[in-house]
């Protein structure tokens, strides 16, 4: 999997939350606050296509288009990326977050999942 620039991320975004077969109008119109030309919203879903991360299917005189990866897992993808490419460690990125100050519910939250991740051990 590849990394996204922010503006195909967001026309993925809009894809995801319509779901799948999306006339090409319905995400304009989800774009829309963007500004972007048709013509820009058209090249963005044509790099997504040639990436693997859209399908499009002609229907008529339009196309639909069909997100290939979820949510999920490109979140997963890239915030592993992130990670890696800015802290190398887990233990590095949260000592960043230590030193410009975590809440201590935000600590607690991060031990809940840490011990429901390991199946409740300590």
């Amino acid at each position: 999997m590849k990394r996204l620039p922010d503006t195909e991320l967001e026309v993925l975004k809009a894809l995801w939350a319509t779901g799948p077969d999306t006339p090409r109008s319905l995400l304009e119109d989800r774009l829309s606050p963007f500004g972007w030309a048709a013509n820009t919203i058209n090249t963005y879903l044509s790099r997504l296509a040639d990436k693997g991360f859209v399908a499009v299917r002609r229907e008529g005189k339009s196309n639909l288009y069909t997100p290939l990866v979820n949510r999920e897992e490109y979140q997963a993808f890239d915030s592993r990326a992130v990670l890696d490419r800015l802290y190398g460690s887990p233990r590095n990125f949260v000592a960043a977050l230590a030193r410009e100050g975590i809440r201590r519910d935000e600590l607690e939250e991060l031990q809940a999942l840490l011990d429901q991740l390991n199946g409740g051990r300590k």
